[in-house]
């Protein structure tokens, strides 16, 4: 089963104000059950520990694999020395090496024996596990140590039970990355669709470019053209975007992988993540991360306001290139030309708007350079970032998910402690709706609270078609440039990535933009909200607890 969580509904229909008010006051982030607790239970699922051996554990359980009869299946446990061990499913019984370590017991060692790689010994065991449920016991002469029992499972996920989550092979959260201090060039699109082609013109070792889609010619010549001068250079981008890849992706990657160019897709078979979805390049020792794709209206300038940031530091490049090879290799990944066989790509127009140039490039000073990424880290670090900023915090971004999500509810507590918040969202006619109820509902939600929040709709005129960026700013010390949405599903199922530049300098260059964005913004929400009086209040919160744009929507019109 390919990807079963993705979620392709542009939008759902309002529900009954009853079914609506039990949304707004029910818990968020609730996980409906595939473990099953008990008062004893100190890890996932029904948990029997005895006193002794407390590091001895069942840490891994991965019970449906993507293959034909579940070929593969396996579980790991931890040993802390050698001892009678034994591990059993309720029907048979295996009897382990007496040692100790982590092993990795299968039915199927020879389908797993590239997990010996990352130091696990593998160890043939008779076990055949149920995708229904079941218990796996660890023994020690006898004793139980640790007993695990996990309910349905999802197909190409494995439990870990320390954290009580299924999650796909292949997928370890990230911690943040700080990288030190670096000189970057700061940038906005439409105004320089240069910066993003002048990087990869001037590489001379290597291009890692990964993105969410690709139909930029002019990314193609400029990838060809290193290809040709010896680059090494590699491409790495999203399966199955929104609507499917478009005739003109196939297209210009069949010219990358005919002239030799690596070109691999992720989220093949089951998913690491939902989308692959961030947009950054490795030119030699530059870091290039951007809010926008490669395609004509995101680095061809023809479209979005986009946030983009080149950084020299080197060892940001770095850190980005481990998360490259991790994704490139994973078992959900693809060569092009494999992926390719046997499909049909669909014609998607591309746009072609032109927009003056406002704001030029700007070099600046970081003083740290930290990495994000989702899922994993990147929303914790925002969250936290937003709750220690002091005097005011500017949020940019296409939409919003429910107000109930993380990163809003940590924006009205700093409006709640006193600090001016602001938030500008799309005017795109695709979000429009939506964040009308939103803007309005934050704007009276600011004014019953006397705190010091606004929320408006961006208005281009003539500036840029329509708002892309995801962008972050706190205090004069902080500003957050990458693909991270704060709409539903980015944070944890999406592969996103983000940079976070402390610093006045970097801050004082994008919020001069938000700045200039903000003034031709509108904040009508407030007044069509007003204009009906607190009935309509109410079904403004229905609307937006129901209908919050989610990122299908988004991505699906972002041409």
């Amino acid at each position: 089963m390919a990807r079963p969580h993705r979620s392709r509904n542009p939008s759902r229909l309002a529900v009954s104000l009853f079914l609506v008010s039990l949304l707004l006051v029910s818990p968020a982030g609730v996980a409906v059950g595939h473990a099953v607790s008990s008062p004893n239970a100190d890890v996932a699922g029904t948990t029997d520990r005895p006193s002794t051996n407390e590091t001895a554990a069942v840490v891994e359980i991965y019970p449906d694999p993507v293959r034909n009869g579940d070929a593969g299946e396996y579980v790991v446990v931890r040993l802390p020395e050698p001892g009678n061990w034994s591990l059993s499913d309720g029907e048979s019984t295996t009897r382990l090496p007496n040692r100790s370590g982590r092993l990795l017991v299968t039915p199927d060692p020879e389908v797993v024996a590239d997990r010996a790689d990352d130091g696990l010994r593998v160890v043939e065991g008779s076990f055949a596990l149920a995708n229904t449920g079941e218990t796996v016991v660890l023994r020690r002469a006898g004793r139980v140590v640790h007993r695990v029992r996990y309910a349905e499972t999802t197909e190409g996920e494995r439990y870990l039970p320390a954290v009580d989550e299924w999650r796909p092979r292949g997928l370890d959260p990230r911690p943040p990355v700080t990288t030190g201090p670096a000189n970057a060039t700061a940038f906005l699109l439409p105004d320089s669709p240069e910066i993003p082609i002048e990087t990869l013109r001037r590489a001379d070792d290597r291009i890692l470019l990964a993105g969410y889609s690709f139909t930029s010619e002019r990314v193609t010549e400029a990838l060809l053209a290193a290809e040709s001068r010896g680059v090494d250079v590699r491409v790495l981008v999203e399966a199955e975007p929104v609507n499917g890849a478009a005739a003109r992706q196939a297209r210009l990657l069949d010219r990358l992988a005919d002239a030799g160019v690596a070109v691999r897709v992720v989220g093949v078979g089951a998913s690491r993540f939902a989308f692959h979805h961030p947009k950054y390049a490795i030119a030699d020792g530059r870091a290039l991360v951007l809010s926008e794709n490669w395609k004509p209206s995101g680095v061809g300038g023809a479209s979005s306001r986009g946030w983009g940031v080149r950084v020299e530091n080197g060892s940001t490049a770095d850190a980005l290139a481990a998360l490259f090879r991790n994704d490139s290799t994973a078992p959900d990944t693809q060569p092009w030309a494999a992926f390719r066989e046997n499909r049909r790509f669909e014609p998607i127009p591309t746009a072609n708007g032109s927009y003056p140039t406002q704001f030029a490039p700007e070099q600046v000073t970081a003083r740290n350079v930290t990495l994000l990424t989702a899922p994993g880290n990147a929303e914790s670090e925002l969250v936290a970032a937003i709750d220690a900023a002091e005097s005011r915090v500017d949020v940019l971004q296409p939409s919003l998910g429910r107000q109930d999500n993380a990163l809003v509810r940590a924006t009205l507590r700093a409006a709640q402690r006193g600090v001016e918040v602001r938030i500008l969202l799309s005017g795109a006619w695709y979000s429009a709706e939506e964040n009308e109820a939103l803007v309005a509902w934050l704007n009276d939600w600011a004014d019953r609270n006397d705190a010091p929040l606004s929320a408006r709709i961006s208005e281009p005129a003539g500036r840029y078609e329509k708002i892309h960026a995801k962008g972050l700013l706190v205090d004069d010390d902080l500003a957050v440039v990458g693909s991270l949405n704060w709409n539903e599903n980015s944070a944890t199922r999406n592969r996103e990535v983000a940079l976070a530049l402390r610093g006045a300098e970097p801050v004082a260059y994008y919020r001069e933009s938000f700045d200039a964005d903000w003034r031709g913004g509108s904040d009508a929400g407030r007044t069509w909200l007003f204009a009906a009086g607190a009935v309509a209040a109410v079904l403004v919160a229905a609307l937006v607890a129901t209908r919050s744009l989610n990122f299908a929507a988004v991505e699906k019109w972002e041409e």
